[in-house]
């Protein structure tokens, strides 16, 4: 069986995945080939890309699948909460989707291009549980999805066993701790479903004193968002907050102020005691200390590393695309559902599923545009060696990752032992705010040198306290909390970013280097080698690792 999942609703993150016989062979979101930021548009490029990248031709497809439901069925969900939101708001919201499913940039655009193929609908939670719970290493499994909406419900609950999955509690929309989070995104002065890592990492400069109990409560172990308070006209409209906590950062070049950190520590904390009490309410409820997590929400490292060592769970898998694009993953296995009435279980050990360039294409733009570069002779020592010089490394090699964390090959590395590092990188390579923090890619041997904890983090998707005394080892990989959010590099995972840390720590008798992202503010991570041509050029960066290349400015 060959079948491509899809995730798109208008909305943000559309994607689209190859699985076939049950193996997952390839995932890419749109915002990586069209270069738009969290692209919502109809993940045409993502799909050529798959069926190159795959070897198939559109009439090997058996189904295709949308992780959504069908507008039918949404219009009757969308009817049913009419308690909640206003009419207009409703009718606005129903007319939208089905007009992004059904237009010309739509399912439309599929058929025009590749011909009718067998259509399924996958409901969007159902197609995040399955995306955490399919791809990992459990048989069995709680699993919680929280994100802003599905159709009718902002969080779920499901239990999973021998492949069999069955949903135990909804928490229905408006009562969304994911609206709720993009809503503070917003009024703090960043952009909802795209920022709210911001917030994240300016909660570490906040402190206590900030009450939002207007806005949430945690009188039973659900979570209960006070919707009346924040609704208003869509995400964009923080009128409603304004009301309660003054008026909002108008955009993120204004200044920020000792209050609007405290706002920001406060509703990261919210979020945390949330989502720890929803997985104590979930686990008892199925009787399952695995948990498996997706959902936009789900991309809160804090919060997730809080679960880890509450005490609360054996072991936990967070599929590492959990906001929208993994959608996706979970819709391609759908039809096994459909026709074994359980599903395959795929373990993803890692996230590297997306675009590979041959030595010898990219060698050709180089020759192209006439740069000048050398051929690495032992590719992972001269790459440490840069580094350990204090050169900062645009990395460039292999498939790109799924996910929006950069794992090593689409990655800035850099030094961690340098404090002053973590401002240079910020300011003058991605142009980003001065909080922002950066992970630390750490060998797996030394994994516990660093943490305190008995569970890996391959996806860089944990966060954890770093041992005191590692702390000055690694400043710059440190957050201004003493937490980092690790990637434990494995050797089997990834054999070359591995050398290149193991170089470094020949050099440096340090394992770690300092990881973030291959892009600049606001664009997506680099894709093809002229993406990281570019962005090397236009940075400042020192040194492009590309393949077997290497270029220094």
């Amino acid at each position: 069986m060959k079948n491509i999942g899809i995730s798109f609703s208008g909305g943000h993150d559309s994607s689209a995945c190859f699985v076939k016989d049950k193996e997952l062979l390839f995932a890419i979101s749109e915002e990586r080939l069209t270069r738009k930021n969290h692209d919502s548009s109809f993940p045409l490029k993502a799909i050529h890309s798959g069926f190159i990248q795959s070897q198939w031709a559109p009439e090997d497809v058996d189904y295709v699948v949308l992780g959504w439901q069908s507008p039918i069925k949404y219009f009757i969900h969308d009817l049913s909460i009419l308690t909640n939101t206003s009419l207009m708001d409703t009718l606005r919201s129903i007319s939208s989707h089905i007009k992004n499913i059904y237009s010309k940039g739509g399912l439309k655009s599929y058929e025009r291009e590749f011909g009718k193929t067998r259509l399924l609908y996958c409901d969007h939670h159902l197609a995040h549980a399955i995306s955490s719970y399919a791809y990992s290493p459990f048989n069995e499994a709680t699993i919680l999805v929280i994100d802003g909406r599905g159709a009718f419900e902002s969080s779920s609950i499901w239990y999973a066993k021998d492949g069999f999955i069955k949903p135990v509690e909804f928490i229905k929309w408006p009562n969304s701790l994911g609206f709720l989070y993009a809503k503070f995104t917003k009024y703090l002065g960043f952009q909802p479903l795209s920022d709210e890592w911001k917030v994240m990492g300016l909660a570490a400069y906040g402190k206590e004193g900030i009450n939002l109990s207007d806005f949430i409560n945690h009188e039973k172990k659900i979570y209960k968002v006070n919707w009346k308070e924040i609704y208003g006209k869509g995400l964009q409209d923080v009128s409603g907050i304004e009301k309660i906590l003054g008026t909002q950062r108008k955009d993120e070049n204004e200044d920020i102020s000792d209050r609007f950190k405290d706002i920001a520590f406060a509703i990261q904390q919210e979020t945390e005691k949330a989502m720890l009490n929803l997985t104590e309410y979930a686990i008892k409820k199925t009787g399952c200390k695995n948990l498996c997590l997706s959902g936009g929400v789900a991309l809160n490292c804090k919060a997730n590393g809080m679960i880890v060592n509450s005490g609360l769970i054996n072991d936990i898998f967070i599929q590492p695309a959990a906001s929208d694009e993994g959608v996706s993953l979970g819709a391609a296995l759908y039809p096994y559902l459909l026709s074994e009435k359980r599903l395959p279980k795929v373990e993803m050990k890692h996230s590297y599923l997306g675009l590979q360039y041959s030595s010898e294409q990219v060698e050709g733009i180089l020759k192209l545009y006439k740069l000048t570069y050398i051929k690495m002779n032992n590719r992972a020592y001269d790459i440490a060696k840069e580094l350990a010089m204090g050169k900062i490394v645009g990395h460039f090699n292999g498939r790109m990752e799924f996910g929006p964390r950069a794992l090593g090959n689409r990655s800035i590395l850099a030094d961690p032992r340098i404090a002053e590092m973590k401002d240079k990188v910020n300011n003058s390579v991605k142009y980003r705010e001065w909080w922002r923090p950066f992970a630390p890619s750490i060998l797996e041997e030394h994994y516990s040198e660093f943490f305190k904890t008995g569970i890996l983090s391959p996806f860089m998707i944990l966060s954890f306290p770093v041992i005191e005394s590692k702390k000055e080892v690694i400043p710059a990989a440190v957050h201004v909390d003493g937490t980092a959010r690790p990637q434990s590099v494995n050797k089997n995972t990834n054999q070359e970013y591995w050398e290149i840390i193991n170089e470094f720590y020949k050099l440096t008798n340090v394992p770690v280097l300092l990881n973030t992202s291959f892009n600049l503010k606001g664009e997506p991570i680099v894709c093809s080698p002229f993406d990281a041509i570019r962005t090397f050029y236009t940075s400042g960066l020192d040194v492009l690792a590309i393949d077997k290349f290497l270029i220094r400015k």
